[in-house]
């Protein structure tokens, strides 16, 4: 009898441990054998401090920045270094955003004051920007009156050629609203920490693997994509789209 207990018992439990895996997997959740080998490829140090490793480097791109200022680097650099400075938190914003659903968006605790009130503020600086357009629009076109003369064909050469030079900081400002609501939403959705709770962020998001998860939500932070974004956008609204226009109107 004690010789039987013991293939018994090894026979027992074996089944159970053959459906481990499976039944892990059917829950919808990683392994721990798929968990350890995924992306080794990323640096330990990265995985572990995602958020302090993208402030490293926003960074060292502003000191870089810096010394082209000082310098003096070829022009294209400037835009080359603002643009890197940016590129790991927006790809990683990019990323977790597309992989959230819409319907994120409706899950609100603001009071109705607070809702009447953004409307209010939004509705004010419709009418202020409306306003501005409206005197740079006859300011604009006094200019062109003034410089081309009489001759219709110069007024409306010039008239494009303007339009063409407001392409730049149009879109700048509009980059500008869009970083600005994006980091506004990741807010909502994962907070300001390095290692959010993973009960606001969306399940289905690289969930077989869990280290460049890990990496991606903590590039994707609201404060690095303010700090980082907003760079990129005033600094090409400032050295770009103005110089730009200016050119244009001398």
């Amino acid at each position: 009898m004690p010789s039987d207990g013991g293939p018994m018992g090894d026979d027992e439990g074996a089944p159970v441990t053959r459906d481990a895996a499976p039944a892990a997997e059917q829950a919808g959740e990683p392994t721990p054998a798929a968990a350890g080998v995924d992306d080794r490829w990323l640096p330990g140090w990265l995985v572990r401090r995602p958020l302090t490793a993208g402030w490293v480097w926003a960074g060292f791109w502003a000191a870089m920045i810096v010394a082209d200022d000082v310098f003096d680097f070829a022009g294209w650099t400037w835009y080359a270094m603002v643009g890197m400075a940016a590129l790991p938190t927006l790809l990683a914003t990019i990323a977790l955003l597309r992989a959230t659903p819409r319907r994120y968006l409706k899950r609100r605790k603001d009071s109705v004051l607070g809702h009447f009130f953004v409307r209010f503020l939004a509705l004010t600086a419709a009418f202020l920007v409306w306003g501005v357009s409206v005197v740079m629009s006859a300011s604009i076109s006094t200019t062109i009156q003034s410089l081309a003369g009489a001759s219709e064909r110069e007024v409306t050469a010039l008239g494009f050629h303007l339009l063409l030079a407001a392409v730049p900081l149009v879109v700048s400002v509009l980059w500008l609203a869009f970083i600005i609501r994006c980091a506004w939403f990741l807010r909502r959705l994962r907070g300001w920490k390095q290692d959010p709770s993973t009960a606001g962020l969306p399940k289905k998001f690289l969930r077989r693997r869990p280290r460049l998860r890990r990496v991606v939500v903590g590039l994707a932070h609201p404060g690095l994509l303010l700090v980082a974004g907003l760079g990129t956008s005033v600094l090409a609204l400032l050295l770009g789209a103005v110089e730009a226009t200016l050119n244009v109107l001398t």
